[in-house]
C-alpha cells in the first residue's frame, strides 16, 4: 500500500540526462516513502516548453537534490538550477547534495563544500536511509518490503 504524501514537500532533483536511470531509481524511492518529486525526465513530455516547465518547477517545490558526478558537475543546465536554488530563500537548509559518483564538485560551484551531501557512490541502500532521514522517513527498500 502507497504511503501517504509528505504535505507541501516536492522534491525537485536537478541532474545530468546521461544519470537518468540513477535518477529514476532514487525518484522511485523518493516516491514510495510519499515524497513528491520533479525530473525533468518524468515531468517534461514532449512539445512542451521545457525552460518553463523547469521554473515553475522550481518555483513549486520546497526541497532541491542536486546529483552530483563528472557529467552533472559541468552541465550548463544543472548549475542554472542549482543557483537558483542558492538564490532563493525558500531553499535555505533544504538544498541536499547527492554525491553519485566522484567528482569535483567545485566545477559546480564552491558553495558546495560547505553543504553535508548524501553519498551513494558504494551503497545505494544507505545512500537512501541518509537521504530519506532528512524527512524523518524509515527507509523501506523491495527487500525490507516483503
Amino acid at each position: 500500500m502507497p504511503r501517504k504524501r509528505r504535505a507541501h514537500v516536492e522534491v525537485f532533483v536537478s541532474h545530468s540526462s546521461r544519470n537518468a536511470a540513477f535518477v529514476k531509481r532514487l525518484v522511485e524511492v523518493l516516491q514510495a516513502h510519499g515524497l513528491r518529486t520533479f525530473f525533468s525526465q518524468k515531468n517534461i513530455r514532449g512539445a512542451q516548453q521545457w525552460h518553463d516547465e523547469i521554473g515553475a518547477a522550481l518555483s513549486r517545490c520546497s526541497w532541491f537534490i542536486v546529483v552530483l558526478t563528472p557529467q552533472s558537475v559541468v552541465s550548463e543546465w544543472v548549475k542554472h538550477e542549482f543557483v537558483y536554488a542558492l538564490q532563493d530563500r525558500r531553499y535555505r537548509g533544504r538544498i541536499i547534495p547527492a554525491l553519485y559518483k566522484t567528482c569535483d564538485f567545485k566545477k559546480l560551484s564552491w558553495t558546495l563544500s560547505s553543504l553535508e551531501y548524501v553519498d551513494f557512490r558504494k551503497d545505494f541502500d544507505q545512500g537512501c536511509r541518509d537521504l530519506l532521514a532528512v524527512w524523518k522517513l524509515k527507509y523501506r527498500n523491495a527487500i525490507e518490503s516483503n
